[in-house]
């Protein structure tokens, strides 16, 4: 009996073993720096089938349309790159990312509903549960704050392809990269606008109201447009901040018609767009010129609820779908997507189909999924602009902000329902109607 229990003892041993040696030889490979890195491996190349990006959005929520089209926008991307197509633009002639043996993107997504403090604990997840190998987002200043704070501290590349806060890039951040033009590049840009349109034109827009909400985004938009138009000499007769998400707007634009204003530049979310809209035209007010950051003015759902009453408004962007009339690859791209989904890309979802690419990019630079050499790979990009869809000179970050040196915006123009390119005139499809007509017009 002792000997036949010493026997099942070594045999039961003895399994263990080949199974031990088995699931060694057999399991992934060793780790890189950073943590879990996609399915398969995560330092070299060998086994890997497929690589996780985590995408933390509004898909819920006030900002719920913007977060929805940039899910389409990426996934249509992660499409082209995972499967093999005509277009000419990187990735679309392979499939998956060649230096990790075709290894297809697969993104990994979550919802941050609009709030900073569930974009924070939603990266933190994508990173430490998914085990994605970087993160894009997160469209509001504010909650990219935040989702990008978890990712610096789990050392993983935040990619951010569409806030524009100047406090981003001031942050030290060593993971943090954006593609995006930042408020001074945009405010520069259309107080140009406004300068050469003046010249041209004969016409004088000494008199500007500036009105923005009291969000992160909007407290570094307001002062940034009020110290550069002051700059430019033009009389900025009204400052008017305003609560965000506002259920009355009335006060606000009492102290816009007390002034009278040749020019409006107003910085709003979709909700608070569209009721100022109304309460100017009830108030009757009509500057000759008003001028959008984009947020909620280019939200998809703003020109369906407000309508006709739209039409004339200048509307800060980094692309429209007219662009494709000088740029081939950007019409092929917006063709794609609308057959899709019905609808024209805009700014946003235009600037999220791009960071893909960028990331892309940078996965095969690295022929890893190690975190560092892909943020490494992310400081060397060097991407021209006729690579893009974007009207940019291409994608290049600062050495010390990792801000998109090449990036640039242009102004559109709300006509008859459709966002038109009005500037600059390298890639403007139409002229500036000016001055704004009569509400009853």
């Amino acid at each position: 009996m002792v000997m036949y229990r010493r026997r099942r003892i070594w045999a039961t041993v003895a399994i263990l073993l080949v199974l031990a040696l088995t699931a060694t030889s057999c399991g992934p490979a060793k780790q890189g720096s950073g943590g879990a890195a996609g399915s398969g491996a995560a330092g070299g190349t060998g086994g890997v089938k497929e690589i996780k990006i985590g995408a933390v959005y509004p898909l819920s929520g006030s900002q719920a349309t913007i977060g929805v089209n940039a899910r389409k926008a990426m996934e249509l991307a992660a499409e082209i790159i995972n499967q093999k197509s005509d277009l000419p633009i990187p990735f679309a002639s392979t499939e998956g990312i060649p230096s990790l043996g075709g290894a297809k993107l697969r993104l990994v997504w979550a919802d941050h509903e609009g709030s900073p403090e569930k974009a924070l604990s939603e990266s933190e997840r994508l990173i430490t549960q998914e085990g994605v190998v970087a993160v894009l987002g997160s469209y509001a200043t504010g909650t990219t704050v935040t989702a990008s704070q978890a990712a610096e501290r789990l050392q993983t590349p935040f990619l951010n392809p569409d806030s524009v806060g100047n406090s981003l890039t001031t942050r030290g951040f060593k993971w943090f990269f954006r593609l995006s033009p930042n408020v001074t590049m945009i405010t520069q840009n259309f107080m140009d606008f406004m300068k050469e349109f003046s010249q041209e034109h004969g016409v004088s827009l000494g008199k500007m109201a500036v009105v923005y909400e009291n969000t992160l985004w909007g407290q570094e938009v307001g002062p940034q447009v009020i110290g550069l138009a002051k700059q430019k000499g033009y009389d900025v007769a009204a400052q008017v901040a305003y609560a965000f998400k506002s259920t009355d707007v009335s006060s606000e634009v009492q102290k816009v018609k007390a002034v009278n204003p040749d020019v409006i530049v107003q910085g709003s979310a979709i909700s608070d767009a569209i009721l100022f809209m109304k309460a100017y035209k009830s108030q009757n007010i009509r500057p000759r010129m008003m001028i959008a950051e984009d947020y909620g003015f280019n939200d998809p759902s703003f020109v369906k609820t407000v309508g006709a009453d739209a039409n004339g408004i200048l509307v800060r962007e980094t692309w429209a779908p007219d662009i494709g009339a000088k740029k081939p690859l950007a019409k092929q791209v917006n063709d794609l997507f609308k057959t899709r989904n019905g609808l024209d890309m805009n700014g946003d979802s235009a600037r999220e189909f791009t960071a893909l690419f960028v990331l892309a990019d940078a996965l095969q630079r690295a022929g890893s999924l190690d975190k560092e050499a892909i943020r490494k790979a992310l400081e060397a990009t060097d991407l021209s602009g006729d690579k893009l869809i974007m009207p940019w000179d291409g994608i290049k970050f600062d050495s010390k902000t990792h801000q998109n040196v090449a990036a640039g915006a242009i102004i559109t123009q709300i006509q008859d329902g459709v966002y038109y390119t009005v500037w600059p005139k390298s890639v403007a499809s139409k002229q500036v109607v000016f001055p704004l007509p009569p509400w009853s017009q």
